[in-house]
């Protein structure tokens, strides 16, 4: 049975959400504003007890009602009594009625429990202004990446990650090739390239090589938003998660395991590579890695996510909640192109008749 939680302000009982400028909780009602460790009641950095009577939860001891036809779970909000719709790796979501945050606490607890979480440091505006800079210009954009309204449907959430620190080894043969000699007679030219044999092989020592653990997200759309500073992560807490959405991984540390040894046999390649130099071109014929040791933990990166629909087509935005980097394909509007194109070419047209008929040949 899993508790869910809505997080309440004692001052005037509005749903309080983590304030990327404050670093703190903070209700936007009255204003008060709470130390993160509240809401779990944890201990403070001198040792004192946190004030943890600052915050209230509000809980519901009671199962999601689980819709058996689509498989998605319902809750009805206590704030409103508006209805809660979520998909069984939700851990964190907000009611679509009155904004309030739910937190299903089952997702987090025990070893599902993450280790770390970078908390999101840029806000919703910096989202979309990053989004409108991005449009800048791009021309012949669709209506739907300049309407408002949907850019303001951008969210805040918390992708799952594991992150694998290991010591590996590795080891790459490659070819280079060098041009020796150049010649040339009365019918041709003539290059003269001599091959060389190479091997190189290192140790290398990796710290938190993240590897996606949702399947909702795609991996290479959440490479590209790469790096995120873990130093800066800090011990999991729930609180983080007030205003924004999050998800409980559905690919496991051992599911996750061959993609980190894919990025980390890469990274070993491209290290090893450099190291042959002076050659006209490298190439690589076999490389192999060893990792002799390592570990791993679950943790929650910030990520500001907009999907827009486009002639039938979902186009993912999305941003860095703790750097700002910021990716995604604009596409082109045909026919703003035809449009453009058409007037265009009436206008050459137009230009060319005038001239013809001063000229006298038509």
């Amino acid at each position: 049975m899993s508790t869910l939680l809505q997080q309440k302000c004692p001052n005037c009982g509005g749903s309080v959400s983590f304030d990327t400028g404050a670093q703190k909780l903070k209700c936007p009602f009255c204003d008060s504003e709470f130390a993160v460790e509240a809401a779990e009641g944890q201990q403070t950095a001198d040792g004192g007890a946190a004030a943890v009577d600052t915050i209230s939860w509000q809980s519901d001891t009671s199962e999601w009602t689980t819709d058996e036809t689509t498989g998605m779970r319902v809750y009805m909000c206590n704030s409103c009594s508006g209805e809660v719709v979520a998909d069984e790796t939700t851990g964190a979501t907000s009611c679509p009625y009155c904004g309030s945050t739910v937190v299903m606490k089952g997702q987090f607890d025990g070893a599902l429990r993450p280790h770390i979480v970078i908390p999101f440091k840029l806000d919703k505006e910096a989202a979309k202004k990053a989004f409108k800079k991005h449009m800048t210009g791009k021309k012949f954009v669709a209506r739907a990446f300049k309407d408002d309204n949907k850019i303001d449907e951008i969210k805040g959430v918390y992708v799952p990650h594991w992150l694998f620190s290991c010591q590996a080894e590795g080891q790459v043969s490659f070819v280079a090739e060098k041009t020796t000699k150049r010649w040339s007679d009365a019918n041709n030219n003539y290059t003269e390239i001599t091959e060389y044999d190479c091997y190189r092989s290192g140790n290398m020592i990796f710290d938190n090589v993240p590897v996606d653990g949702s399947t909702k997200m795609p991996d290479e759309l959440m490479e590209s938003l790469e790096p995120f500073n873990v130093n800066e992560a800090v011990p999991f807490n729930v609180g983080y998660l007030s205003g924004y959405l999050a998800d409980k991984f559905d690919v496991d540390a051992t599911s996750s395991m061959p993609r980190a040894n894919d990025r980390i046999r890469q990274s070993i390649a491209d290290n090893l590579r450099k190291t042959v130099d002076g050659y006209d071109s490298v190439t690589t014929i076999q490389s192999n890695m060893t990792v002799l040791g390592g570990d791993y933990k679950y943790a929650l990166y910030p990520v500001w996510l907009l999907t827009i629909k486009h002639k039938d087509k979902d186009y993912v935005f999305a941003m860095n909640g703790q750097t700002g980097k910021f990716v995604g394909n604009i596409p082109t509007d045909t026919k703003k192109v035809k449009t453009v194109g058409a007037l265009i070419g009436a206008g050459i047209g137009v230009a060319l008749w005038a001239v013809l008929n001063l000229i006298g040949l038509i």
